[in-house]
């Protein structure tokens, strides 16, 4: 792999990553017109890991918020009155220890589907991959007209907290987001508004449960790192790293913009030509 090669794949990464179009599918088109196809599947999980960085700093406020409630549900301390806030994440100590388990019971059920799925995605023709992009078009277009149906919910509907049901349906759509060309965030984010979340906690809780499920993958597959560094090299892996975590870091910033405004279908109109041009062209 060369510097440019590793530079593009990192670019992409970060770019597909959190905007709703599929990392892992716009990874398996590129690598397949570059013919990278043997290509380890450590830095694919380097790249995540370059992204989850972006996650962490963009959202530390919550993450912080969300490790001091479970600090205090530990030592059975009560939260302070002058932290509680109408955050549905953690704004008081019940949402936060809803939202603590609700994101392990996430974790645990895309992991299941992720087993299965990491055993079929080897054996997936690309053209599978380009059929992903379509189902989440289909995705987007449709959550979209879910989410501006309750947009005007009262602000009580909204405000209990992250219940066990929408963890359970969030973490489905979490693992069917592992298929080639089938959105992470888009996925989530769209299980979050059939579930009842409004948009801005959807895309929040979307990019926090990423953070367990994307370690998980790299310590899965931290045991291929001396093959990886032997084949591809390590400024290879640094530059990709460092496009990933910059271009991630800016586009997770206007995706969250386009969730509180509703515009997730926008990305509909360029993954539809993509994936029928990609059935039509790609072998």
């Amino acid at each position: 792999m060369t510097i440019l090669q590793a530079l593009l794949l990192g670019a992409l990464q970060g770019l597909a990553e959190f905007l709703p179009i599929s990392s892992s599918g716009h990874l398996a088109v590129t690598q397949n017109l570059f013919g990278l196809e043997d290509l380890p599947l450590l830095f694919d999980v380097f790249l995540h890991l370059a992204t989850l960085l972006a996650v962490c700093i963009y959202f530390w406020k919550k993450i912080w918020a969300l490790l001091k409630c479970l600090g205090r549900w530990i030592t059975r301390k009560p939260m302070p009155e002058n932290q509680q806030s109408d955050d549905v994440l953690c704004g008081t100590d019940e949402r936060g220890r809803k939202a603590i388990i609700a994101i392990i019971l996430s974790t645990i059920i895309t992991g299941v589907i992720g087993i299965v799925t990491s055993k079929l995605i080897p054996d997936l023709p690309i053209k599978f991959t380009c059929a992903g992009f379509i189902v989440t078009a289909l995705i987007l277009i449709i959550s979209t007209q879910i989410g501006k149906k309750k947009e005007n919910l009262p602000a009580q509907e909204n405000s209990k907290g992250v219940s066990i049901l929408q963890s359970l349906v969030i973490g489905l759509m979490q693992g069917v987001g592992t298929l080639p060309g089938i959105s992470r965030s888009g996925s989530t984010i769209a299980g979050a508004l059939f579930s009842g979340m409004d948009r801005k906690t959807a895309g929040d809780y979307s990019f926090i449960i990423s953070i367990p499920a994307i370690l998980g993958a790299f310590i899965l597959e931290i045991k291929d790192l001396d093959e990886m560094t032997g084949s591809i090299g390590i400024a290879p892996i640094v530059i990709g790293c460092t496009a990933a975590f910059i271009v991630g870091y800016l586009s997770l910033a206007l995706l969250m913009k386009l969730i509180r405004k509703g515009k997730l279908q926008w990305f509909a109109c360029y993954l539809i030509p993509l994936g029928i041009l990609g059935m039509i062209f790609l072998h």
